[in-house]
């Protein structure tokens, strides 16, 4: 009697500590570990980026969410600190960030040395390309160089330029674009005859520019991002530069149109729909899903506060969230397993909707956007001014 006693209660009690136990795995968070330019030179674009994860989901699959926001001042050394932080740390399932190329860049080897994946917010196809053993597990969502040069490339030659002066940041991001805007002026028979380079903390571009203009262009290209972005533009201003004015998408926000005020209107730049979700024509595939993020973002900041970078992160947030269901039905949160199963669904997600584009994510391809993702913009009266 006492043994069929002690054997039933011993089976409760094992059978009660397996639920428990399964019960702790079904409740396991999910811990998600940002790390955006904030301060410094890119913090026109990293605090839209840092607003936006406050706007992403905190269950997703019926687990919790959990964020870890880290600043990492656009400073590549500090970038990685903050990453292997998270990693060794936080023990994140994920990495989203950073916000600047060379930030991206310097983080890879961290994430992927500990195989946790990441989707970066800053634009160099280098970041992904070409995809090998440590690319595998970086992901990203702003539109590639190459599909932005192209657009630049192409309303250049339907108005008339043929010769282009080129300015750009002196680091990847600079490089990267001189690099895939060459090609495509080759395409288009464009010759480039200025080639020039300035820090993103520089105070004056005073020299590249009289070389710039010394060229002679028909256009100038500035290959920078955020606010530093204007410095060569109101450098040209300055000197009387008449020609046609183009910059990259890594301008696409307000702060931008402030610094650079009356020295960048008429300016031309392929940028995200989301830029002029309001101005696309009803049919067009992103106008739903872009007014929706810009619709989220003004009711938490205000009407106007929206910009493009912002939305990179939200399309990292939709990327994670169709791919984490897929992740955990395959293993835990907080697993080596799951980091694996969540690389491997983010290279299955077809047909997503986002701010930027429609992602359609492969083994090949870790930014699955088309050219659905780019429209022209001029700037016009302050504004952004959609070019059909």
């Amino acid at each position: 009697m006492k043994t069929k006693t002690f054997t039933n209660w011993t089976r409760t009690l094992i059978a009660g500590a397996a639920l428990i136990a399964a019960s702790g795995a079904a409740l396991a968070d999910i811990t998600v570990g940002v790390t955006v330019s904030a301060t410094g030179p890119a913090a026109s674009l990293g605090i839209p980026e840092k607003n936006t994860i406050a706007l992403m989901p905190t269950t997703i699959g019926g687990q919790k969410v959990n964020y870890v926001v880290l600043d990492d001042a656009s400073d590549t050394t500090k970038a990685v600190g903050n990453t292997r932080r998270l990693i060794t740390e936080d023990k994140v399932d994920v990495i989203l960030g950073s916000t600047t190329t060379p930030n991206s860049l310097a983080m890879i080897d961290a994430v992927s040395e500990a195989q946790v994946p990441m989707i970066s917010m800053a634009a160099s196809a280098r970041i992904v390309e070409p995809q090998d053993a440590k690319k595998r597990w970086v992901f990203k969502t702003p539109q590639n160089d190459i599909m932005m040069s192209l657009a630049i490339v192409s309303h250049m030659a339907d108005n008339g330029v043929k010769k282009v002066g080129f300015i750009g940041f002196a680091d990847a991001y600079g490089e990267g674009w001189y690099g895939e805007f060459s090609k495509a002026a080759a395409l288009k028979g464009i010759q480039i005859v200025a080639n020039e380079r300035y820090a993103r903390n520089d105070t004056s571009v005073t020299a590249q520019v009289l070389k710039l203009v010394g060229a002679q262009p028909d256009a100038v290209l500035v290959a920078g991002s955020g606010t530093p972005a204007a410095l060569p533009a109101n450098a040209l201003s300055e000197r009387g530069y008449k020609g046609k004015m183009y910059q990259t998408h890594g301008v696409a926000n307000n702060d931008f149109l402030r610094v650079g005020g009356k020295a960048v209107e008429g300016t031309y730049l392929p940028a995200g729909p989301v830029l002029v979700a309001d101005q696309l024509p009803a049919n067009h595939p992103l106008k739903k899903s872009a007014q929706n993020y810009v619709q989220k973002y003004e009711a938490a900041y205000g009407k106007g506060s929206v910009s493009t970078f912002g939305a990179h992160a939200w399309d990292a947030g939709l990327l994670m969230t169709a791919a984490v269901p897929v992740a955990l039905k395959k293993a835990q949160p907080g697993t080596p397993a799951f980091r694996a199963a969540l690389r491997d669904a983010l290279e299955q997600v077809k047909e997503l909707p986002g701010a930027h584009g429609i992602f359609n994510m492969s083994a090949g391809d870790h930014l699955g956007l088309d050219q659905r993702a780019r429209v022209m913009v001029k700037i016009e009266g302050g504004a952004w001014k959609y070019q059909p």
